[in-house]
């Protein structure tokens, strides 16, 4: 029996993560331990519907588990919750944003490589089929070589769990996964209703809008030489995206190879972090260099 923990059960993601292992004999063989939130409502609610553990802490259980699933809302909680756990192959799940700060995405990353652990997670658009789609249309330089693109997301820009960055990892993860995760820079710029983004890559760019509140409408476009391919997906509990980024965990925890390079799970935080720079400054910004 493989055991885990859930750190930061206040996200959806949570109650979804724990659905699938209550319903699918698939995962008959991991055992949640406990969860963690500090909102007591929301622990609560989860240890009651699913019958497992309400932690006192966030670091009850290091030292007993094979995975860790880390969903605060609050990107400034994903490191604190995680690292404590980091020890050889532990399978460990960070949902977006990834971290909030560079420095936290760098140092947890590091120690993460340097005891061995395994690491997934980020944004689960990355996963939807059309932006799969429109990534092999651009590797296979379908229609020609890429000219643009554009991608709307939705964004919340007034709330308590990082503002900006509480949503934002979505737009830049599902760009990154189309376009490549290391635009040269970036420009952005605030509107009443949204915040217009773009990333600029060597011989194209890539326009964003975030739609600020508007939870329901997600689109992705790439223009090549002789096509335009993309179009509007969304992204409800029916999407199989939050499936395939649950069962990359497990195939950790089951004792899988990490997927994702470690500079590829930090990237999208630099770009953010740009993103956020570039509002501020209202220039140009250069991404930062990934070093891990």
């Amino acid at each position: 029996m493989k055991r885990i923990v859930i750190l930061g059960c206040e996200n959806s993601h949570a109650n979804t993560f724990l659905g699938f292992m209550a319903q699918d004999k698939k995962y008959s063989d991991v055992e949640v331990v406990g969860v963690y939130s500090h909102d007591p409502a929301a622990m609560k609610n989860l240890a009651e519907k699913y019958g497992v553990k309400a932690m006192a802490s966030y670091d009850e259980t290091v030292g007993q588990v094979d995975g860790v699933i880390v969903t605060a809302r609050h990107g400034d909680n994903h490191r604190k919750y995680a690292e404590p756990y980091l020890c050889k192959d532990l399978a460990v799940f960070i949902d977006k944003p990834f971290t909030v700060s560079e420095e936290d995405a760098v140092s947890f990353l590091k120690k993460a490589k340097e005891v061995g652990a395994k690491i997934c997670g980020g944004s689960s658009c990355r996963f939807d089929a059309l932006v799969q789609q429109l990534r092999a249309d651009r590797i296979a330089e379908e229609g020609g070589k890429t000219l643009g693109g554009f991608v709307r997301c939705p964004v919340s820009m007034n709330n308590p769990n990082g503002e900006f960055f509480f949503y934002a990892q979505h737009l830049v993860e599902i760009v990154g996964e189309i376009f490549g995760r290391y635009p040269k820079s970036v420009r952005s710029r605030r509107y009443e209703k949204c915040v217009g983004a773009t990333f600029l890559y060597d011989g194209f760019e890539v326009g964003g809008i975030y739609a600020d509140e508007s939870y329901n409408c997600y689109y992705a476009l790439r223009n090549a030489v002789n096509a335009d391919q993309g179009g509007v997906f969304t992204v409800g509990a029916d999407n199989p995206c939050f499936r395939k980024e649950f069962d990359e965990f497990y195939e950790l925890l089951s004792g899988g190879e990490q997927v994702s390079a470690w500079n590829d799970l930090a990237a999208p935080v630099f770009v953010l972090n740009a993103l956020d720079r570039a509002m501020k400054s209202g220039k140009e910004e250069s991404v930062g260099e990934v070093k891990l």
